[in-house]
């Protein structure tokens, strides 16, 4: 596990996994908005979502109609790799295994000195190497940084555990363990000061 629960960056460049692994959950998604987490990413994302050629499964066409509900509200936004970025994006993809997607979404978030959204275990390697660890971020370390910060409960967690399921995602593992550093946390964080009573 990876990322501080009582701190979260709220301006996120999401990779494709992200993005559908929020959309599955909309508990999730809409708590995140609510608290001013704000969600862009790339036009090679874009496509990722919304154009690849993939077997028309119901669980993706789902995740496809909310994420367009997400860009016709306004609250995704877009955005090109500049033509000079092309070059860096081919030298970090000779260097691991990632998608294009996932790399332009690195790229951006260092050009805009934004937060990488990513539940890919590659990418979180590649993004801490390229950015630093705090400014890597996954799904589960956003759920716990809202149960941290008592926007969510545990019951939310089941909720959310069932929500990505039913649409074929699955976090369960890392949210389970993110949910118990976020409580271990706030068990700290509530202990009443123990200098001050002597």
């Amino acid at each position: 596990m990876t990322g501080n629960v009582a701190q979260f960056e709220k301006l996120n460049v999401a990779d494709t996994c992200s993005l559908w692994n929020i959309l599955a959950s909309r508990l999730l998604s809409v708590t995140a908005e609510a608290v001013g987490v704000k969600l862009c990413s790339t036009t090679f994302v874009r496509y990722e979502c919304l154009h690849k050629p993939g077997p028309p499964r119901p669980e993706r066409q789902e995740l496809q109609r909310r994420l367009r509900g997400r860009i016709a509200n306004g609250s995704i936004q877009w955005h090109p790799i500049d033509i000079e970025d092309l070059q860096e994006l081919e030298i970090l993809r000779n260097r691991k295994r990632v998608s294009v997607g996932e790399l332009s979404v690195i790229i951006f978030a260092r050009k805009t000195r934004q937060a990488v959204l990513t539940d890919d275990i590659g990418a979180q390697k590649l993004a801490r190497q390229e950015l630093g660890a705090a400014l890597v971020q996954s799904t589960p370390h956003l759920f716990a940084w809202l149960y941290f910060n008592s926007q969510m409960n545990d019951a939310d967690k089941d909720q959310i555990v069932t929500d990505l399921q039913s649409l074929g995602r699955s976090l369960h593992p890392h949210l389970n363990e993110y949910h118990t550093e976020a409580q271990r946390c706030r068990a700290l964080a509530n202990q009443p000061n123990q200098s001050s009573l002597s």
